[in-house]
């Protein structure tokens, strides 16, 4: 498949790029949903792990533009897509919604979602697939990962999730699944204390599960909300320790290979 040289980002007064090869999925219901697939930088052994990425409320997939760089260098592969729940923030256009005319509700989402996620478990061949949410999203991840316990081909190997809360129509949903997961769990979230204890809650109900190492991460130097914390033109302060943290809860799936 052709390469496209298609996403930008900026890390101080550099200027970053990352590999982008434009992929297009068919959720179970016959939507279409448009997506970007950049590759690792470095494979050792040809199988690099693959993080599946979805945006916040009102946005895209140009919500990881920045982050992208960074996530293939250290050795991820990262599929970010346009769910039919979202906008035009992060200077991007979500071409899911557009072609459907209209944005859905958050859980509307679901099924292009599991879209991503059999798509990048047929990808990463083997290879540890993680999914990644942010806000909206973050509370969707959970949903997700507990239809897929083990043995299910589908079943992720790690989640993090950047604010998540109850945010679905169903007021116990995102806690309701985590009690059901056994996989490394990372989460994180703004500093304000509102959604540092909304994000305690759900780490409380996965902590009734015996299983792999399950983390909520509370910066001191600063936080924002959903996966902006890891952007440095959203969060000057404390993009560099949210990174720190991220990098080396997703340093296991490398060592696990």
């Amino acid at each position: 498949m052709k390469r496209l040289f298609a996403l930008f980002a900026f890390f101080g007064l550099g200027i970053c790029a990352a590999w982008a090869e434009p992929v297009t999925l068919t959720a179970a219901d016959g939507v279409k949903v448009f997506a970007d697939f950049s590759p690792a930088t470095a494979s050792p052994g040809g199988k690099a792990p693959l993080i599946v990425a979805f945006h916040q409320a009102g946005s895209n997939r140009a919500e990881y533009a920045p982050l992208l760089p960074r996530l293939n260098q250290a050795g991820f592969g990262v599929l970010t897509i346009d769910q039919r729940s979202g906008g035009s923030s992060f200077g991007g256009k979500n071409q899911t919604v557009a072609a459907l005319g209209k944005s859905g509700n958050y859980d509307a989402a679901l099924p292009d979602m599991q879209a991503a996620l059999a798509w990048a478990k047929t990808q990463a061949a083997g290879a540890p697939v993680i999914v990644w949410g942010s806000s909206y999203s973050a509370a969707m991840v959970f949903v997700l990962a507990a239809r897929h316990p083990s043995p299910d081909p589908l079943q992720v190997q790690g989640l993090l999730a950047f604010s998540p809360g109850e945010y679905l129509g169903n007021p116990s949903a995102v806690r309701s699944a985590a009690q059901k997961l056994t996989v490394p769990v990372f989460i994180t979230q703004s500093g304000d204390k509102d959604e540092i204890n909304s994000a305690r809650r759900i780490l409380d109900a996965l902590q009734m599960v015996p299983a792999a190492d399950k983390q909520q991460f509370v910066p001191r130097k600063g936080g924002v909300h959903g996966s902006s914390t890891l952007r440095s033109d959203r969060n000057a302060a404390g993009a560099e320790e949210n990174w720190a943290a991220v990098l080396a809860f997703l340093g296991r799936f490398k060592a696990a290979q």
